[in-house]
């Protein structure tokens, strides 16, 4: 019996062992397909960027145009064609687009945003409206890099809000849509016109824009950064042309001349520079204020100081006096004894 019981027990240690691996190796099936299933924004690890938030106690929303061809913008068109990994926005924007990483959201006649599903793009339909070649290849498209209108694309429409967050006591500016400016000539070589092609969320497109390098340099092409890095600190350049207002207008409809137009963009940045700085308190004033009360302290020194000098002055000619007073006095003794007998005190005792 004892040994038929060994026997049964080795039996189930065997069939225990073996059926181990054969879990483990389904979990692991489990694991890989969960993995798959994640986001593309998680599968290429984006941090986490801060976010705004709606109930921000202020804000101010800006549209600007960005010219491309000055320095300050030109990292976002060149290279006009794409070489190998390096690629300018427009093409980096339009290939997520096609490959429907990103979503595209049509531009308005009033120039306003929209995102909603009945306002998006569909890639196809685009290709189509703006003449732009491609060849169907089964169930895809093919698109050559040379086919792709990045030369033509020499603006940019960007939304971006200045705000105060006041729960970190900060100041921010965060571009919140981008919209690509295509200009392209007509048939008959009048000026060329130009076509907003569509707007695409900075939210939706920063974990892509993280992975993209940009030269900032002329001077020193190792200096580089990538696009988010770019846009995050801002340091694109452009003009305004419009702000959210009550009347929705743009600065063209209400500023009647080009100088007013300009007088009225330096006004505006002028009020964004203006609030950044004064958030806690006019600098100005507390300078002034600070500047008054280190004045002050200063006649105040300068006062004690004199009356410290006529105080230490009397003293010392009161000493001066007294020393003079003491040496003659000495002085006409010693002469004295000269000239006039010894005076002798004789004391009598009594009997």
């Amino acid at each position: 019996m004892k040994k038929i019981f060994l026997i049964i027990f080795a039996a189930c240690l065997t069939g225990m062992a073996n059926a181990q691996p054969a879990a483990r190796r389904k979990q692991q099936q489990q694991t890989t397909s969960n993995a798959q299933n994640i986001t593309t924004r998680a599968q290429i690890s984006f941090p986490v960027a801060a976010t705004m938030d709606e109930d921000v106690v202020w804000r101010r929303d800006i549209y600007r145009i960005i010219d491309l061809n000055e320095d300050a913008n030109a990292g976002l068109y060149y290279p006009v064609e794409a070489v190998g990994s390096q690629m300018n926005l427009f093409t980096y924007m339009f290939k997520l687009m096609m490959r429907q990483r990103i979503n595209a959201y049509e531009y308005r006649l009033d120039g306003n945003e929209v995102f909603n599903d009945a306002s998006k793009i569909k890639p196809l339909a685009f290709l189509d409206n703006y003449h732009i070649y491609y060849e169907k290849k089964g169930n895809g498209i093919n698109i050559d890099n040379s086919d792709i209108p990045s030369k033509e694309v020499k603006s940019y429409y960007i939304k971006e809000s200045a705000y105060y967050d006041q729960r970190s006591a900060t100041f921010h500016t965060k571009v919140i849509a981008l919209c690509p400016i295509m200009s392209r000539e007509d048939d008959f070589g009048d000026a060329p016109q130009t076509y907003p092609l569509f707007w695409v969320k900075y939210d939706d497109i920063a974990p892509y824009l993280s992975k993209q390098i940009i030269m900032t340099s002329d001077l020193n092409n190792a200096a580089t950064m990538t696009l988010d890095d770019y846009f995050t600190k801002n340091m694109y350049r452009g003009k305004i042309y419009k702000t959210t207002n009550m009347l929705g207008k743009t600065l063209a409809q209400y500023c009647k001349s080009d100088s007013a137009m300009t007088k009225e963009q330096k006004r505006i940045e002028g009020e964004l520079i203006a609030f950044e700085k004064n958030i806690w308190g006019d600098q100005q004033l507390k300078d002034s204020l600070d500047s008054i009360a280190k004045a002050q302290q200063t006649v105040k020194g300068k006062k004690v100081r004199k009356k410290n000098r006529r105080a230490g002055g009397s003293a010392t000619e009161d000493k001066q006096t007294t020393v003079k007073k003491k040496s003659r006095r000495s002085s006409s003794s010693s002469s004295g004894g000269g000239s006039s007998s010894a005076r002798v005190s004789v004391r009598r005792q009594r009997h």
